[in-house]
């Protein structure tokens, strides 16, 4: 006879009613202290070690199990967890609900140990797919693949972490979750400062950084789980139906929830062949854009799903629309004023944040490129944190994959077609073309800004995503706007024109923001921030716009 599992003994957890709006602030709150010390983080990398070779070998080394983070955190996996999660709590039995959670981490963990064994033993391969511009046979590829051996087990760790989010969020419990990632960065920091100082290969420490913070975000979450009789006893589980249907949805979202990921990855590929530094120029565009989509696009999505996966689950279309509604809306006004702050004050953001120690103002100019580029599809990698829990709340995996599809190959076209432009329709690139006889690729690693052109790309590839996934929607009929669109546009507008003519004025008057030392750099950033914030939220006050009129 079997043990009993204490867990089961444990009561089921007394749900918690919390409206849309304060979930996102509390999920919001805690996130912004991990995006704090994932900006202290960045700019330890920044001042220790620059942007170089070893930097740029390090990113991608982390960018694939990094990948494997953003479809089970924020993508495939939770998209198909959390709708089953939420039909079996409708249940009301505990005991189902322990049983999927048994089942579910015991598959995952075998299906994970299988595949990081197998990319541990295949790095040397595997790397040269990701980032065949550092060259298999060159130090830079070599010290890329052994740092992927030391990196790839965190994708083991954090989907399981990424498990146990789901589950505490699904019950209402978002801070734990949110605020793990700040383990990360500690884990990180600590790496850089007090144990790349003494590694043969300085870099080589943060490699090791990430595999501690794997162990530590998992091991964080785990007596909430506790807390609430959900703590997993794994067990294998392809035959239970809940775990069958789990896999059955994840399968397409696999490719569709993480549309932005590949872009990313595919373009990595692309920077690997551009300016030494390309890589790293454009991770810490990546960086920043994670302030307001790590903050409140994250937020916003996994707050909704849970919600409209019980709206689905409740039959009650009216709350569904009315959850999307608010999604729309917030996403939208949020993410113009942070589209327009970013394109506007791209170089003094890297001049004050990253310039420091090894990053050059020649590394301040061309990030803040590729961040203004990549900038003007802010709203739209928010919307889509909506419009695509939408789909997957209604366990329609398909149709997000038709819109993956779309906009991954139309990422490459955009690719192609810009970086084809910059060789043939500039001088810089017609002379790089004469210079190297013709080979494209080569000219490429002669012509400064050409990373820009990857961060545009992926742009008008995040746009065409979020205008498919809508117009998909509304044709699906589950989503009728609500009364104040017209008064809400014109509201936004207004205050994005009044922001955007303070800073305007203020960078009229600050131009040296490469030459001044670090301190009247960060003292006039805040200025520039906050004089902007506030001319934005004072005139959204002034036109009647209130912090209840958000409550969902």
């Amino acid at each position: 006879m079997n043990a009993p599992d204490p867990a089961a003994a444990v009561p089921p957890p007394t749900p918690r009613k919390s409206g849309l709006l304060r979930s996102t602030a509390v999920f919001s709150a805690m996130t912004f202290l991990s995006r704090i010390s994932g900006l202290v983080r960045d700019q330890v990398y920044a001042a220790v070690f620059g942007a170089s070779p070893a930097m740029d070998a390090f990113v991608v080394a982390f960018r694939i199990p990094n990948f494997m983070r953003r479809l089970s955190a924020e993508g495939s996996f939770s998209m198909a967890f959390v709708p089953v999660l939420a039909e079996y709590k409708e249940r009301g039995d505990h005991a189902a609900v322990k049983e999927l959670v048994d089942r579910v981490a015991g598959t995952l963990t075998a299906f994970l140990l299988v595949l990081t064994a197998g990319a541990v033993l295949a790095a040397p391969w595997i790397m040269p797919i990701f980032a065949p511009g550092f060259g298999a046979d060159t130090e830079q590829g070599r010290l890329a693949a052994e740092m992927l051996r030391i990196t790839f087990p965190y994708a083991l760790f954090i989907s399981l972490a990424s498990l146990a989010g789901g589950i505490l969020n699904s019950y209402q419990r978002f801070a734990i979750p949110a605020l793990s990632p700040v383990l990360l960065n500690l884990a990180m920091i600590a790496a850089a400062l007090c144990v790349a100082p003494f590694m043969r290969e300085p870099v080589l420490a943060l490699a090791w950084g990430v595999f501690a913070a794997g162990v530590l975000q998992l091991v964080f979450q785990l007596p909430s789980l506790a807390k609430i009789g959900l703590l997993p006893r794994p067990r294998w589980g392809v035959a239970h139906a809940g775990v069958r249907k789990i896999m059955k949805l994840m399968v397409p979202t696999l490719f569709g929830s993480s549309v932005a990921q590949v872009n990313l990855l595919l373009n990595t590929i692309m920077a690997s062949f551009l300016i030494g530094g390309s890589v790293t120029w454009l991770y810490y565009t990546d960086r920043l854009l994670e302030f307001p989509l790590g903050m409140f696009g994250v937020a916003i999505g996994t707050v909704i799903l849970p919600h409209l996966s019980s709206r689905h689950a409740a039959t009650d279309p009216h709350g569904f629309s009315k959850a999307l509604d608010w999604g729309f809306r917030l996403c939208l006004l949020i993410g113009v004023p942070a589209c327009l702050g970013l394109i506007l004050c791209a170089q003094p953001l890297m001049a004050a944040l990253f310039q420091h120690g090894n990053f050059t103002a020649e590394d301040t100019r061309m990030s803040g490129l590729s961040l203004m580029a990549q900038a003007t599809a802010v709203p739209a990698f928010l919307l889509v944190k909506v419009l695509a829990p939408a789909f997957y709340s209604r366990q329609d995996t398909k149709t997000p994959v038709k819109s993956a599809v779309v906009s991954v190959i139309a990422n490459a076209v955009f690719t192609v077609s810009l970086v084809l432009g910059l060789l043939y329709l500039t001088d810089a690139g017609r002379a790089a073309l004469t210079a190297t006889g013709g080979r494209v690729f080569e000219a490429l690693g002669r012509v400064p800004g050409a990373h820009a052109c990857l961060a545009l790309a992926i742009a008008l590839a995040g746009w065409l995503n979020a205008v498919q996934l809508w117009w998909y929607l509304r044709r699906a009929g589950v989503y009728e706007s609500q009364a104040g669109w017209a008064r809400f546009l014109r509201q936004l507008a207004v205050a994005a024109i009044g922001m955007t003519a303070v800073v305007v004025a203020f960078l009229a008057y600050w131009q040296g923001w490469t030459v001044w030392p670090w301190w009247e750099r960060i003292w006039k950033l805040a200025v520039l921030v906050g004089s902007g914030a506030t001319a934005y939220a004072g005139l959204l006050w002034l036109q009647g716009i209130r912090p209840r009129d958000l409550r969902h």
